[in-house]
């Protein structure tokens, strides 16, 4: 769900958005319908491992259940780290309408979050762009 609220963000050529699991699954249909309610299609993903992105640079890695921040401390070619402690929705009992909540809730928070982020990094981009003006 993260990768696509952030590729809903930021724009082509900006920068790149990719995702990764310590235990990869496949994208569950839970939330291609959650993110589909806000126009945000993911039918496209795939579940990648971490293993396919080492090696590479990366300005930000976040992780965003607890279990991946104990499974992965620290994140070779990551500029700077950051955890969301958000539950996992995929792990919700109960009826359909119940489990859609949790995923609406946790999809909710992350596109807050989200939303939080690219605005400090769009604030910090501007006041760069001033002081070398200046």
């Amino acid at each position: 769900m993260a990768e696509g609220l952030l590729r809903r963000l930021v724009p082509p050529g900006v920068g790149e958005v990719v995702s990764a699991g310590t235990d990869p699954k496949p994208v569950q249909g839970d939330a291609i319908r959650i993110l589909a309610e806000i126009g945000v299609d993911i039918s496209a993903q795939r579940s990648k491992p971490l293993e396919e992105f080492l090696g590479q640079e990366f300005d930000y890695a976040i992780t965003l259940c607890d279990e991946a921040q104990q499974a992965c401390p620290a994140f070779p070619g990551a500029a700077r780290r950051l955890h969301w402690s958000l539950p996992d929705p995929a792990a919700a009992q109960g009826t359909d309408r119940e489990r859609m909540a949790v995923f609406r809730t946790v999809r909710n928070e992350l596109a807050a979050r989200i939303e939080g982020l690219m605005e400090g990094l769009l604030d910090r981009f501007l006041l760069k762009a001033y002081e070398e003006s200046a």
